[in-house]
């Protein structure tokens, strides 16, 4: 999470900031755990992706300003995918935001990120989701 980011702008202390992470990155996981590992978080899944649809929506409907977040092919960092802020509209999407200035706290948690995305972008890629062809071809390191 780019905490320094949040709108309107907040301060938080060190150690709110490791709290703040942790809860935003393993909420899911709180989730199956408060259900005493019977359940998953479905809901929290499909809040995100009937608001994602909902947003693709207006956008093809020429709804100007639709902004969301997506797991796309983007030049936001070196790796071939990744999530982020994107401007959706008639043409599905129509800009791609850079992600804005990192403190060191982030720098840190997005290099550590890419290590383990550039491992599932490569399973995506040559597990046949995203480029079905490419699975029997020689692949490729991603880093």
């Amino acid at each position: 999470p780019l905490l320094s980011q949040v709108k309107p702008p907040c301060s938080f202390t060190p150690e709110e900031v490791n709290y703040l992470t942790d809860h935003i990155q393993y909420g899911g996981l709180e989730v199956v755990e408060a259900k005493a590992r019977t359940g998953s978080a479905t809901l929290s899944m499909a809040y995100t992706a009937v608001k994602f649809g909902d947003a693709c929506l207006r956008g093809l409907r020429g709804e100007a300003g639709v902004v969301a977040y997506a797991f796309l092919e983007s030049q936001v960092t070196e790796l071939p995918f990744f999530a982020t802020k994107v401007r959706l509209g008639r043409n599905g999407v129509e800009e791609i935001y850079p992600l804005g200035p990192l403190n060191k706290y982030e720098r840190a948690g997005l290099e550590k990120a890419k290590k383990e995305l550039a491992a599932s972008i490569q399973k995506g890629i040559y597990g046949s989701f995203v480029y079905p062809e490419l699975g029997h071809q020689q692949k490729k390191k991603i880093s």
